[in-house]
């Protein structure tokens, strides 16, 4: 799930706008109810796609800049393609977060203690990845111990 949003002003009133991107469009449709109930559907827009070619687009169409935030829950594997075209379209000072960054705590124990196939799996994506934002001169980021690892990133230039 990516979920991408921005704020335009009409009279000094911010009217925020979300963007669902997810090819699963049944995760969208168990959460439907409770964006009805919130009274928010006509502000959100799920688009059930690859997120890749969504990103793409929007970049061709001139939204590079142009995101306040952008929320990645997606697999641990393409965390790198998703940073640097999520860079792009967020504004400077905007903030990017990544779920799971702590992958069930497997970045912190070695590999001979991990038994969980899918969690080994994808530990060493996570782990590269980590590293390679606490080195982005790009980006400012802070790790949050909350649930499986929050990682919330602000867009310096």
């Amino acid at each position: 799930m990516l979920l991408l949003y921005h704020s335009t002003s009409t009279k000094q009133v911010p009217i925020p706008r979300s963007i669902a991107i997810d090819p699963d469009k049944e995760a969208y449709e168990t959460g439907s109810p409770f964006i009805n109930k919130a009274g928010m559907h006509h502000k959100i827009k799920f688009i059930p796609s690859d997120a890749f070619l969504i990103l793409d687009d929007l970049i061709q169409n001139g939204e590079e800049g142009s995101f306040d935030f952008i929320l990645v829950d997606a697999y641990k594997s393409d965390y790198l393609k998703f940073h640097e075209l999520t860079l792009k379209l967020v504004k400077i000072g905007g903030i990017i977060a990544y779920d799971n960054t702590l992958w069930y705590g497997s970045v912190a124990e070695s590999e001979k203690e991990i038994v969980d196939d899918l969690i080994n799996k994808f530990r060493n994506f996570v782990i590269e990845f980590n590293g390679f934002l606490a080195a982005n001169p790009r980006v400012e980021s802070s790790l949050l111990s909350v649930g499986d690892g929050l990682t919330l990133f602000r867009r310096l230039y």
